[in-house]
């Protein structure tokens, strides 16, 4: 259970609990429009989403009728994905903890998603191992994450070049995936308060064929 948020602790909380702490949903309810599109190339099954934030992404696949496992660092996000899971009467298994911790396992999942998830290039490279082994045969991973062009657009994401990704650094990461949709490009990204207008993001698809 997470404690109610008031005004006068809001500054104790870690950054991301500090930013789900209001009603709205930040960064919207509806889903990451490229997951939306290519959502028919996941095939159906367990699917982990990782840095879910408040659920929209997760509730959307669980409408779909995939078994959804939302890990993020912030119980507060956490809380609010479930509360969006009840109001559309799905369901999505929720783990709080920190993403470098959290053991994929082997062969458990027939897809993983990462949209927008900002992890430092050193541990992005243990998460993306622990993608690659935790992948059935025949398992995706999609992702979409902004470019390092992406500060001067000045519409979200930050200002961390280390945490953003290519089409290189994306085949460098996962060299034992097969990427199936691979590409850089600039389009408006509108999802709530912090990602909102032009932006140069990456979209990646790749299968694990061992």
């Amino acid at each position: 259970m997470v404690a109610q948020i008031t005004m006068s602790n809001q500054e104790e909380l870690p950054m991301w609990d500090q930013r789900y702490s209001s009603e709205r949903y930040v960064y919207g309810e509806q889903p990451n429009d490229f997951l939306r599109d290519m959502v028919q190339l996941l095939p159906k099954g367990k699917v982990l989403s990782i840095a879910e934030g408040e659920g929209r992404n997760a509730v959307f696949l669980a409408k779909l009728g995939y078994k959804v496992i939302a890990v993020d660092s912030s119980a507060v996000g956490l809380t609010k994905a479930q509360k969006l899971a009840r109001r559309h009467n799905v369901y999505i298994e929720c783990i709080h903890t920190d993403l470098a911790e959290f053991e994929f396992g082997e062969n458990q999942w027939h897809g993983i998603i990462s949209i927008f998830c900002p992890l430092p290039s050193t541990i992005r490279k243990l998460v993306y191992q622990k993608v690659e082994q935790g992948l059935v045969n025949g398992g995706v991973f999609l992702t979409e994450s902004y470019t390092p062009d992406q500060p001067r657009y000045g519409t979200g994401g930050g200002s961390c070049i280390d945490t953003m990704q290519t089409k290189a650094t994306l085949t460098q990461e996962l060299p034992n995936l097969k990427f199936n949709h691979l590409v850089e490009l600039e389009r408006e990204v509108i999802e709530g308060d912090f990602h909102t207008g032009l932006g140069a993001v990456v979209q990646a698809i790749a299968t694990k064929n061992s």
